[in-house]
């Protein structure tokens, strides 16, 4: 590697550094950048040893072998990223650089405003307290009794939403990412899967760009919110901050 004997376990970046054998570079396979819009009972991984239907079937057959960006339960549907960009998945999964995931969550009854404070300012669950979220405008629907509502994470744990419901006794009846970083999901039917267009994929690297830089300029070990994200957080505050109307005590 690098004209240097490579040992075994060793990593090396193909697209910086030049690999041999025997003499012939070993090129990497092109990198590629797709998302899939999950429907349920459609599993996110690779491969399945029980032959259930997962996400990269919806990809055409032709590609590299790409791997998704994170899960999704077997029941929540909605955004996926697929790519054999190793270095930019870190950056999106890796929790300390807080890249947001937003979804729209559609829960059981009618969600009072005084649970969804709770839930912008972080529930306790048996694997500790949740990192504080942005919480959209709920909508409540009184013929189906749900409530729906946009949440915006910077964390990534199993089941993390639906446990959080379940924990303010409204379970989640229905959960769709709609957002990973700038990717959305519009546009994308469900169970349709396509590549990245050359301005979403420049958007995707400067974001990525975007948060090492974040965690790199903080001296602290912590990462800095961006203007977004603080407008977002003062705005959240602003509107859980207000006192409940009389029809919100009563729930």
């Amino acid at each position: 590697m690098d004209g240097v004997r490579a040992e075994v376990g060793q990593s090396a970046d193909p697209r910086r550094q030049v690999v041999t054998v025997d003499g012939r570079r070993v090129a990497g396979a092109p990198l590629a950048y797709w998302i899939a819009h999950k429907p349920r009972d459609v599993l996110t991984t690779t491969r399945d040893p029980r032959d259930r239907k997962t996400v990269v079937e919806l990809l055409p057959p032709d590609l590299p072998p790409l791997f998704p960006v994170g899960r999704l339960d077997r029941n929540t549907e909605g955004l996926v990223l697929l790519t054999n960009d190793g270095a930019l998945a870190h950056t999106l999964l890796h929790p300390s650089f807080g890249n947001e995931r937003e979804y729209r969550v559609t829960a059981r009854g009618r969600v009072s405003m005084t649970s969804l404070r709770r839930l912008a300012a972080g529930i306790e669950l048996d694997d500790g307290r949740t990192a504080p979220a942005r919480v959209g405008e709920p909508r409540y629907d009184p013929k189906r009794g749900t409530t729906t509502v946009g949440l915006t994470l910077g964390e990534g744990r199993k089941r993390q939403i639906r446990r959080a419901f379940e924990a303010l006794e409204h379970p989640v009846l229905r959960l769709v990412r709609t957002r990973i970083g700038p990717l959305r999901l519009t546009g994308l039917p469900r169970g349709q899967a396509r590549a990245l267009r050359p301005d979403e994929l420049r958007s995707l690297r400067r974001h990525a760009k975007a948060l090492r830089a974040a965690r790199g300029d903080d001296r602290q070990g912590e990462r800095k919110p961006s203007a977004q994200a603080r407008q977002g957080s003062d705005q959240v505050r602003n509107r859980v901050s207000k006192p409940p109307s009389k029809n919100e005590r009563s729930n």
